[in-house]
């Protein structure tokens, strides 16, 4: 099995990536004043089922949390995360 990559913020272009040997794999979000609207996780294919998506919801989770903010979870990948990981269940924002 193939470590899971490091995590990085990339605040410019609105994601968390990692790098894997087949190519970047991207969580992106849109911020709406104190909230994360977590819109798509993207992993390349041959990277799939690595732990590189859960890697990337989690990190992302983790910040909102360091910083005080909520989540939308539009993201189909995210939800799904966050089903599994009900620590996370806080920071969902309300509907």
């Amino acid at each position: 099995m193939t470590a899971v990559p490091a995590v990085i913020h990339n605040a410019v272009a609105s994601q968390f990536e990692a790098r894997t040997e087949h190519g970047i794999a991207t969580l992106k979000y849109a911020v709406r004043g104190d909230v994360l609207d977590l819109t798509h996780t993207s992993v390349p294919q041959e990277a799939e089922g690595q732990g590189t998506g859960s890697a990337l919801a989690h990190a992302v989770l983790q910040y909102a949390r360091k910083e005080g903010k909520k989540v939308i979870p539009s993201c189909p990948f995210v939800l799904a995360y966050l089903k599994r990981h009900k620590e996370f269940a806080d920071l969902v924002a309300p509907r």
